[in-house]
This record gives C-alpha cells, sequence and structure tokens, in this order.
C-alpha cells in the first residue's frame, strides 16, 4: 500500500527534472513531470515520443531529466516502454536485476490521442506494467498549434481558425480516459496540476498496482491557449470547477469521483481568459457557448450516475 503524502518529507525529495531546460514559461507539463517524479517511491525510467517536453527537455547532449529516460518516436512511446519494461522482467528473472523499478511513458495529446493511440492501445492490451500519462494541452503545440482529437469545440487553432468559413472546431473533443477504461485496465484516472494532492495520490496508487494504467492530466499552454504565462493553476482549477475536466478514477472497473466542486461555475469562467475562445462571445457564436455548457452538464450528469458514493462502497 502507498504511503500517505506529506508536504514536509516531499519537499526534501529530489526534484528529478532539473531547472534551465527550454519549456515555455508557465507551461504545465513540466509542472505534471516534477509532480509525478516527487510522487513516486520508487526509480523510475521514463520515455518521452516526439513534442513539446521532449525537445525542451534533451537537447543534444544536455538534458534536464535526472532519471534514465529515452526519447522515442511520435507514434510510438507506448510500445518503447512496453519492450523496456519487459527486458526488466526478463532480467529479474535472470537474478540480474532485484530492485524494484517503475516505468512511466509522458506524452502529449498528439501522440496519444491520435499517433500513438495504437501504440498504447496495443501496450495497455498486452497487460504490461507501466504507468502512461498524457499531459494534455488540447493541440499539437510543439509545430505549430494544430488541432488534435483533444482540441475542444470551438477553439481556435492553425488548422481550423476561426474566421468567415468556420467558427474554430467543429467537433467535440475525444473522450480518450473513457476509451482507456473500456480496455478494462487495472486503472485509470483524471486529474490536474491544480488539485497536486489529487494528482500525486493518483500516481502512487497507480504505481502500486500491477499491470497497465492510464492517467490523463490537463496542462495548459499559455502559447497554444493564448493565455497570461501565469495562469497554468488558475486555469486546470477553472477546469475542474466548470467540470470541463473532471477528476475521477476507475480503479478495477470502479469509478470514483475524486473532487466535487463546491460549487459548478459556468464555463464562460475557463473560456473567457483564453484567446483561442474569445470569438464564441460574438452574438453569432451565442449557440455555440449554449452547446459547450449543455455538454459539459450532460457528461458531468452521467459520472455523477457511473460512480460509486462512499456508501455504496462501505456496502
Amino acid at each position: 500500500m502507498a504511503t500517505p503524502l506529506r508536504l514536509k518529507e516531499l519537499s526534501k525529495k529530489e526534484v528529478l527534472l532539473t531547472a534551465g531546460h527550454r519549456m515555455c514559461s508557465g507551461c504545465g507539463a513540466p509542472i505534471i513531470v516534477k509532480m509525478v517524479l516527487l510522487a513516486s517511491e520508487y526509480p523510475v525510467v521514463a520515455c518521452s515520443s516526439t513534442g513539446c517536453l521532449e525537445v525542451s527537455s534533451c537537447i543534444s547532449l544536455l538534458t534536464a531529466w535526472k532519471i534514465p529516460w529515452i526519447h522515442s518516436a511520435f507514434e510510438n512511446a507506448a510500445a518503447t516502454i512496453a519492450g523496456t519494461e519487459t527486458m526488466y522482467r526478463a532480467l529479474k528473472k535472470q537474478g540480474r536485476i532485484d530492485k524494484e523499478i517503475k516505468f512511466i511513458t509522458f506524452c502529449g495529446d498528439g501522440g496519444t490521442y491520435d499517433i500513438g493511440f495504437q501504440s498504447l492501445s496495443g501496450a495497455m492490451e498486452r497487460g504490461h506494467d507501466m504507468l502512461y500519462i498524457c499531459y494534455d494541452n488540447g493541440a499539437y503545440m510543439n509545430t505549430g498549434i494544430q488541432r488534435s482529437s483533444a482540441t475542444p469545440f470551438g477553439a481556435d487553432t492553425t488548422t481550423c481558425p476561426a474566421g468567415s468559413v468556420i467558427p474554430g472546431k467543429l467537433q467535440k473533443r475525444k473522450d480518450l480516459t473513457k476509451i482507456m477504461a473500456a480496455h478494462n485496465i487495472p486503472y485509470v484516472a483524471q486529474a490536474s496540476p491544480s488539485h497536486w494532492l489529487d494528482l500525486m495520490k493518483k500516481v502512487r496508487k497507480s504505481l502500486e498496482i500491477k499491470g497497465p494504467k492510464f492517467m490523463n492530466i490537463i496542462a495548459p499552454c499559455n502559447r497554444g491557449w493564448r493565455s497570461m504565462t501565469d495562469d497554468a493553476i488558475l486555469l486546470s482549477r477553472l477546469a475542474v470547477e466548470t467540470c470541463y475536466w473532471q477528476l475521477y478514477e476507475v480503479e478495477h472497473g470502479i469509478t470514483r469521483i475524486t473532487v466535487t466542486p463546491k460549487e459548478k461555475k459556468p464555463i464562460i469562467e475557463f473560456l473567457k481568459p483564453q484567446g483561442r475562445f474569445k470569438h464564441l462571445f460574438a452574438p453569432e457564436n451565442e449557440w455555440m457557448l449554449k452547446k459547450i455548457q449543455e455538454d459539459i452538464d450532460k457528461d458531468w450528469e452521467l459520472l455523477l450516475k457511473a460512480a460509486v458514493t462512499e456508501k455504496e462502497e462501505e456496502k
């Protein structure tokens, strides 16, 4: 069983992603990586597919990673870490390794929802003992802010620009967390860096569970979201409080809501600080705001119905 998280103890741990990397000021991704690595009580081997995190954290001989870390191609990070985990198990059987090591991938939504989905789905189905973490910033930020299937409805990107032809992206974002839960793997969760204790508890719990695990973590990108550079935690908190980004877990098929907003805020509070949504506040796009709110309300009600209560679990 994972030990409790205590701030005093965490403050004494070594930060395993160093300062001096080239991630944008205020980016959500390195915040997430630091939290995940601080949460782990085990040595970690990590892998990242091509993306913002990869190109900015390891340049030629210069690296910000203080753990064994592998750069994989855009489409196969899950296969890379699955192969590494398989090699580890073989070496353990041979008695050449006796240390308990955990294997984690850190990939953006482009390399997870889209290009790398086949690799991810295959690794989960095969049952590798690994944790796959998607830092979800909702577009292909590293290559020019192109839409991905994680891009929310109405967002303005370089490949679905809001203008006279279309009012931004016209498709609803893919619900990858539910798709991963449908793989019947032991553990799936959504988390947010604004709720650090919830995030780190989920990481620690997942690393104690044998088999494949998946976590989807919202990662604000001020460049692509066109927001302030110090808004990552504010926006990730608003995402939770508006129920745009629901915090829940699915453990061995049981769904639990881990954070319920005290007051469910309207989605416009999450959208307004982001330039990618400013066109939605024009009178002709009022229908889009209404649709976004209706979809979020519906999804939240469905989650409430699917989740068990504490009383039900006690029975």
